[in-house]
């Protein structure tokens, strides 16, 4: 019998007022993560956390939402499990921590912060249009280099899995 391979856990980060096309692509990463095995992480709230947290779900998948607040309720329909943090936008730390990877589709100040903070930590960031980082032109000796950049969604969940899996 051959161990099965440990289950990964992607947060699916972005704006909470979120256009179409960025809930259409989170949607399609979500549903893509969860049809993987992985465990699809967000912020729990609307825009493009929620569309992730609805494709997983309709794949059969788990989504695990972080919540600002202190209510659960205040959680988006399609979250498994919602879990209040109380840390308002500090909780954007425990979305990047509980990460193996992470997939930026689209931007705010909030997924901006994110990604910095995934960086800062050695977290993989995968950016669907997203936010576009340049890095210093003198770089310090141990800086991450910045988000793998893609174009669809498929390609967003490959990649995703692909880093979460090396790390």
């Amino acid at each position: 019998m051959t161990p099965a391979e440990p289950t990964v856990y992607v947060s699916v980060i972005g704006p909470g007022q979120a256009t179409g096309q960025e809930r259409e692509a989170a949607e399609a990463v979500g549903r893509g993560l969860a049809q993987a095995g992985a465990v699809v992480v967000c912020g729990g709230l609307g825009g493009v956390m929620e569309a992730a947290a609805k494709g997983a779900r309709e794949a059969g998948g788990t989504c695990v939402g972080l919540l600002p607040g202190r209510e659960r309720a205040a959680g988006n329909p399609y979250l498994t499990l919602a879990l209040p943090t109380g840390l308002g936008e500090l909780r954007n730390g425990l979305v990047v921590a509980a990460a193996d990877a992470l997939v930026a589709i689209g931007g705010s100040w909030g997924t901006l912060s994110e990604i910095a903070l995934a960086l800062r930590t050695g977290k993989p960031v995968v950016a669907l249009d997203s936010w576009r980082l340049e890095p210093p032109s003198a770089r310090r000796p141990g800086d991450a280099p910045g988000p793998v950049r893609v174009a669809t969604a498929a390609e967003a969940v490959a990649v995703a899995l692909r880093l979460a899996r090396s790390g």
